[in-house]
């Protein structure tokens, strides 16, 4: 649930669940209409092989298709220095053939089953996923089980790509001055915590990487008993766990995976503050404020309350933000937030914003500096909280309607060491947050000593340069 990179490219912000209250009320009536077809929960049937893979199965049979999805735990937090990007490298190179499947015929086989199928690197995890007629999963599970362990990795392929990553780095981020402003503050807001290296890698990285980085990472991490299998869709739960033995039960697992040691983000002693300087249109600025997750908040409601005081802010069009300072005072061509509390580590509550034309980028600043303390000093009214509540509810509904939302939650939550079950809470927690309790966090975590802040300044842009378009497809 929090930073991503795939084929559709990096989401620097995480996941927040958000939607307009008015839809709730036309399409539910109540809160409590919702919250009950919320609480309607299919349960979820959890199967684990001998060889230490987990598997759970959910049955939705809305529709005839089923969502496959293999997690494994390892992601750009699990890589050390020198290495940053081996883990989306990786990524890229499993579709690059097995000794049974050569390369393109992965994709080709999924094709002519009617199916989609792609994958995605996170901080925390990467994982793999096919959609496809409920009554073909056999073909994508045994696909996907062959190169668990069985990628060739050929050199000639492994230079290809990863040339491709470098350049898809190149569009993503050095050619975006705001990505480059949002990994310059990552590597500046963490000390000591990997989330401070981009998932894609530094390029120095890239350029020095071998393909025996690759095979290491790959016989270490990629085994039965470091992953997770998800499957959400019209599908028979014991099935599955059948097809899964008879796939996935005659891999040996490695005994080599230990857990990563810990690398808790010492304490933060005062503001830091960097500039960046990069060709662009208009100035921008990222904030963020050091804060627990799920993993390591003492008490269990922070997390919630903190992702209430992102909603309050940036949650549509009738948020503080957008309601103030980019249609009220019109001094903001775009502000947001956003927290996730969902890694396996602490992150941030962040803050951003891009000043109108005319207006300087310390106007912008001091705005929303201004919404926090007013968070600290003023308790949210009982109204604002309910509509925002609805809202997250509401989403909420909508995100369930979908079989692959349900498995990559499933997944995540797995993955990271917060336990599928998580998700089951989520309502009820949400509903439980009190003003108090956002003014709480807001008065505890959103202080200077926490904050982190990065501004780009615009140089100017060379107009004879051209367009870097994405040519990158897997």
């Amino acid at each position: 649930m929090r930073r991503i990179l795939s084929f559709a490219g990096q989401v620097r912000k995480p996941i927040i669940i958000l939607a307009a209250s008015v839809l709730f009320a036309a399409f539910f009536g109540s809160p409590a209409h919702a919250i009950e077809r919320v609480k309607v929960e299919v349960p979820v049937h959890e199967y684990k092989l001998d060889n230490g893979l987990k598997v759970l199965v959910k049955q939705d049979k809305r529709a005839p298709i089923a969502v496959m999805q293999l997690w494994y735990k390892v992601g750009s937090s699990y890589e050390y220095g020198g290495i940053t990007g081996v883990s989306h490298v990786l990524e890229h190179m499993m579709f690059k053939g097995t000794q049974k499947y050569p390369a393109g015929e992965f994709n080709r086989i999924i094709a002519e089953n009617g199916a989609e199928d792609n994958a995605f690197t996170g901080s925390d995890y990467t994982a793999y996923y096919q959609i496809i007629a409920a009554d073909r999963l056999e073909v994508a599970m045994e696909l996907e089980s062959d190169r668990m362990r069985n990628l060739t990795l050929p050199p000639a392929e492994f230079k290809k790509e990863l040339e491709v990553v470098k350049e898809e780095r190149r569009w993503r981020t050095e050619d975006k001055p705001t990505a480059v402003t949002a990994e310059q503050f990552d590597a500046v807001a963490y000390t000591n915590s990997p989330y401070q290296n981009p998932i894609i890698g530094w390029m120095t990285d890239l350029n020095a990487m071998k393909i025996e980085d690759l095979k290491a990472w790959y016989e270490r991490w990629y085994a039965p008993n470091n992953a997770t299998l998800v499957v959400v869709g019209d599908v028979d739960p014991d099935k599955v766990y059948e097809l899964a033995k008879k796939y996935y039960g005659p891999i040996k697992p490695t005994d080599n995976i230990l857990p990563p040691k810990p690398q808790t983000e010492v304490e933060q002693k005062g503001l830091r503050t960097v500039k960046v300087k990069a060709p662009a249109e208009l100035p921008y600025l990222m904030m963020g404020y050091k804060v627990p997750g799920m993993m390591e908040a003492k008490d269990k409601w922070e997390p919630y309350a903190l992702e209430m005081l992102a909603s309050i802010l940036d949650g549509g069009n009738s948020s503080r933000l957008s309601k103030e300072l980019v249609r009220g005072k019109a001094i903001a061509a775009e502000a947001s937030a956003w927290y996730s509390g969902y890694g396996r580590m602490s992150e941030i509550f962040g803050l951003s914003g891009m000043p109108t034309k005319g207006e300087k980028l310390e106007t912008i600043k001091t705005a929303l500096l201004e919404q926090v303390e007013k968070l600290k000093n003023e308790l949210v009214t009982t109204d604002e909280l309910a509509r925002v509540k609805a809202s997250v509810i509401a989403s909420e509904i909508y995100e369930r309607d979908s079989q692959r939302h349900q498995a990559s939650l499933l997944g995540s939550l797995e993955t990271v060491g917060l336990g599928y079950k998580l998700a089951d809470e989520y309502v009820d927690n949400i509903l439980a947050v009190t003003p108090e309790q956002i003014q709480s966090v807001a008065k505890k975590y959103l202080i200077e000593d926490r904050l982190t802040i990065a501004e780009l300044d615009p140089l100017p842009i060379d107009p004879n340069k051209p367009k870097n378009e994405p040519r990158f497809e897997r």
